[in-house]
């Protein structure tokens, strides 16, 4: 049995290090600079209601114009494809909603300070296990089926490029134009990955550093 003494001089079993007046002071200052950051999150639930007031508007032009159409008023008349890009629009603002959400609860959470909504009914299930990596990793793929419904609206609107029929929407499109909107789309799927295979690289390091401690004290 090693005696008292020996834990005393062992610097991994002693007491921690004990911090001058001046030294704990500035390390709590710059702890609680940490709350700068709430009137961020704060500006983030004003835009994420700002998306609220603009999808309310969407949909509501939506439902103008379908009844427009059913009963053929002003001469309009019900198009798929029209009723279609509004409805990607919709999911758009939803997505963009998810994803400010996202960022909203999560980068409060692991940079300011607990939310403390453990046993909550409505606590989302990411939550309890969240950090940055996992939280860059959600962004992306938000980021990525955001990516994925301009995508489809483009190719909704741009028609035959190959016989110069006009878009939907009257809008221009180019063959370059939609070609870069591809590779920047692959570009996020890319990252996505990117990282993901860094958060899993992270989370295989850590338990055999782990084991290498655990060997290193059994000698």
């Amino acid at each position: 049995m090693e005696s008292p003494a020996t834990h005393a001089g062992n610097p991994a079993t002693s007491s921690p290090t004990r911090y001058s007046a001046a030294t704990a002071t500035l390390g709590a200052f710059i702890f609680a600079s940490r709350w700068l950051q709430a009137p961020l999150y704060l500006g983030l639930i004003i835009a994420q209601l700002v998306y609220v007031i603009v999808f309310g508007f969407d949909l509501a032009h939506l439902i103008e114009n379908v009844w427009k159409g059913i009963f053929h008023i002003d001469g309009a008349h019900l198009d798929e494809a029209d009723i279609m890009l509004s409805v990607l629009g919709l999911i758009d603002v939803v997505m963009i909603a998810n994803l400010l959400i996202m960022v909203i609860i999560g980068g409060y959470e692991i940079f300011v300070s607990r939310i403390g909504v453990e046993g909550h009914p409505d606590e989302p299930d990411w939550l309890s296990h969240v950090n940055a990596n996992l939280l860059k990793i959600k962004l992306a793929i938000s980021i990525i089926s955001i990516s994925s419904i301009h995508l489809l609206k483009t190719f909704i609107e741009v028609a035959d490029l190959g016989l110069n029929t006009p878009s939907v929407t009257g809008e221009q499109y180019t063959e370059r134009g939609v070609f870069w909107q591809v590779i920047i789309h692959l570009s996020f799927i890319v990252s996505a990955l990117a990282l993901a295979w860094i958060e899993k690289l992270s989370h295989s390091v850590a338990p055999s550093n782990r084991r290498k401690r655990n060997g290193d004290d059994e000698h």
